[in-house]
């Protein structure tokens, strides 16, 4: 059994000081003292709920700095950066994922994170033929995962058409391409390849998109894993919309509420381009709103109604997407200043009796453990130890956090700090994070200095 003293902690309960965590053996908080004077295995200064990642793209960290330059004819857009990242996948070997995955994984515990939903659709060989392990590439998200001791929930995709006319998928897609009955075959081996790792370990699914799926392969996907995530991209840029409409007769988000079944195991990506009618019936469908605003910024997706969708009492997480900036004060930071630049206002996601910063904080914590479907996103006995620690010491800690209690320490955090505030991370009890560096940094970084010198060479 760990135990862990803080401070001051943010529990279930709201803010309580001097705390003492004691985890069980599987992983779970088994008990909570309150003003306790107890010591601890771990001393920290601030302890929190860790949140977990809920979108993640892991090879696209290593397209950092590749796409930054304007396309043909002096233009530049999301589909331009598709055709950068379509080029570039054709190089990666598996070898390559593993290590790359890893550094990702690595990157976003000691940016706060203690899991992370691997929306994995690079599932072939260029050219598009199976490995003879079909779910080759999904092993070595598993095996990354085994390394860095990140809280996975893997979640295959199903990418079947190049768009909604269902033509057949083009030369940068082929490595992502199934029909649901090789769909089913590659599910079935990715939940064999888990079977070694933790008990916290998710498996779910994500039809990748209604541009990607026709009707049947959304319903097929949905109901292949009955209890557990559906994640889908939806409403991402406006020409998406424009061809969903023009297919379906209704917009993106508007026809998944209307005709697949979306309750609270879904969780929608992006929806930078919602009317407010969706954004209201999105909220009141239990689902859970998958926001990536430094990815959202860096593509010029739009900007998420997010005050709308609060008050509707919405449910949102965050994730790192293309990973070419993991962070996760700087996503929830991009999240609120988004909302600021749009309303000409401040503070537009606080709270009834609660700061910007306790809101964006809490609330995604909770929202990334439904969506990553982990019994998490709170401190409290009986849910997975998925922990962070600030360096918030009364009397030594961070400088931005001297004298903070609170939601103040959140507000600091959030709009002030970066992930150097992290010192100690638990993914599901298990201590990957010390001092600010996980466990394995070293070889982590080794290994991706080699792939990246040897791909370089194949670009």
């Amino acid at each position: 059994m760990q135990t862990i003293q803080a401070e001051q902690a943010l529990t279930a309960q709201g803010w309580c000081s001097d705390v003492l965590v004691s985890l069980d053996g599987n992983g779970r908080i088994a008990s909570m003292e309150t003003e306790s004077q107890k010591p601890g295995d771990t001393s920290v200064g601030v302890l929190l709920p860790a949140p977990a990642n809920l979108h993640s793209h892991a090879f696209q960290r290593a397209m950092a700095g590749l796409s930054e330059r304007r396309g043909p004819g002096g233009s530049d857009s999301f589909w331009t950066w598709r055709g950068t990242m379509y080029r570039f996948v054709d190089v990666l070997t598996p070898d390559d994922v593993e290590v790359i995955a890893a550094l990702v994984q690595m990157e976003m515990l000691e940016a706060g994170f203690a899991a992370v939903a691997e929306f994995h659709y690079l599932h072939h060989q260029p050219g598009g033929a199976p490995y003879a392990d079909i779910a080759e590439m999904s092993s070595r998200i598993a095996a990354a995962a085994s390394t860095t001791g990140i809280g996975l929930t893997l979640l295959p995709v199903l990418y079947s058409q190049g768009g909604c006319d269902g033509r057949a998928l083009g030369p940068g897609q082929v490595r992502f391409g199934n029909d649901p009955e090789r769909y089913a075959e590659l599910f079935e081996a990715v939940r064999k390849a888990l079977a070694a790792l933790p008990a916290d370990t998710v498996l779910g699914v994500a039809p990748h998109s209604l541009r990607a799926v026709n009707r049947e392969g959304l319903v097929y996907v949905a109901t292949l894993n009955p209890d557990g995530p559906v994640h889908i991209h939806a409403a991402e840029q406006i020409a998406e919309v424009e061809e969903v409409e023009a297919a379906y007769g209704a917009r993106p988000v508007e026809y998944l509420l209307e005709h697949a079944g979306i309750d609270r195991r879904w969780c929608l990506i992006h929806c930078t381009q919602m009317t407010h009618h969706e954004t209201e019936r999105l909220a009141h469908s239990g689902a859970v709103a998958g926001l990536c605003p430094i990815t959202e910024s860096s593509l010029g997706d739009g900007i998420f109604d997010g005050r709308a969708y609060l008050d509707a009492g919405g449910s949102f997480g965050v994730g790192s997407d293309s990973n070419i900036r993991i962070s996760l004060t700087e996503e929830l930071r991009t999240l609120e200043y988004s909302q600021r630049l749009r309303d000409h206002a401040r503070a537009v996601l606080a709270g009834e009796g609660c700061s910007t910063g306790r809101l964006l904080y809490e609330e995604s914590a909770k929202g990334g453990a439904q969506a990553t479907g982990r019994e998490a996103g709170v401190i409290a006995p009986g849910m997975l130890a998925d922990l962070v620690a600030l360096d918030g010491f009364s009397d030594h800690g961070a400088i931005d956090l001297v004298g903070k209690r609170g939601d103040g320490v959140l507000d600091a955090f959030l709009f002030a700090g970066d992930s150097a505030m992290v010192k100690e991370v638990w993914a599901a009890g298990r201590h990957v994070v010390r001092q600010g560096r996980h466990i394995h940094r070293a070889p982590i970084i080794e290994a991706y200095r080699k792939t990246m010198s040897a791909l370089e060479k194949r670009l």
